[in-house]
């Protein structure tokens, strides 16, 4: 076969180690000899000896329906292959936690990650008085973690003198020795006459970075169980 489509630019190349890839700005590729977890339904092809189990809240105490805070659930991939994950054609990033990282994330942008990586999930102070985005992961240990995020990310630095307030909407995830806690910027009174309708940030110190998404999350399907 001719034509672009067939290009270098778009076939698959082979597997140089295990472990994830990126395999272009919309796909990640994770080359599994074991086991990895996945957003489940993200998974778009795969080869090899491979075994999908998905996992819901309160399997050992690892995998929580809640992981990715909106209440979607992870599948484990076990055995030996190819698999490729994408997000409705989002961008995709690998992010490399370290012994003593912590990496906060909120779950709508996690689309896969390293078994030797644990989570717990948190929520920011004071964030039951409004809703989405405020319920996230915490990533420890060693390893990869895939991201999607909706167009280019910001990644903005923080420092002790300079915070920094982001949507709670927009907000993918920060890095660790952050401070996250709920900022109103306006009165309920000018809220009640038509304010700017930002009421409620995400306000950021210490010494990192925090990263954002140039868009506000928009409502998500259905998922299908």
């Amino acid at each position: 076969m001719k034509g672009d489509l067939f290009s270098s630019e778009h076939v698959v190349r082979p597997a140089i180690a295990p472990g994830m890839s990126v395999e272009n700005a919309k796909c990640l590729r994770y080359t599994v000899d074991g086991e990895m977890f996945a957003r489940q339904g993200s998974m778009v092809a795969f080869r090899g000896d491979l075994r999908f189990e998905r996992k819901g809240q309160g399997v050992g105490g690892m995998l929580k329906r809640a992981v990715t805070g909106e209440g979607l659930p992870l599948m484990a991939v076990h055995g030996r292959g190819e698999a490729w994950f994408a997000q409705e054609a989002q961008n995709c990033f690998i992010v490399e936690v370290e012994p003593g990282d912590e990496f906060t994330v909120n779950g709508r942008n996690v689309l896969c990650f390293d078994a030797t990586l644990s989570y717990r999930i948190t929520t920011v102070k004071g964030s039951g008085v409004v809703g989405g985005g405020l319920f996230n992961s915490v990533f420890t240990g060693q390893g990869l973690l895939g991201l999607v995020c909706e167009g280019s990310p910001l990644v903005i630095p923080v420092t002790p003198e300079q915070p920094v307030y982001v949507d709670t909407d927009a907000v993918v995830g920060w890095t660790a020795r952050l401070q996250p806690s709920l900022h109103r910027s306006q009165s309920i009174g000018s809220m009640l006459r038509g304010g700017s309708g930002e009421v409620v940030q995400l306000m950021l110190r210490g010494e990192g970075y925090v990263v954002v998404r140039p868009s506000e999350a928009k409502a998500h399907k259905p998922q299908q169980h």
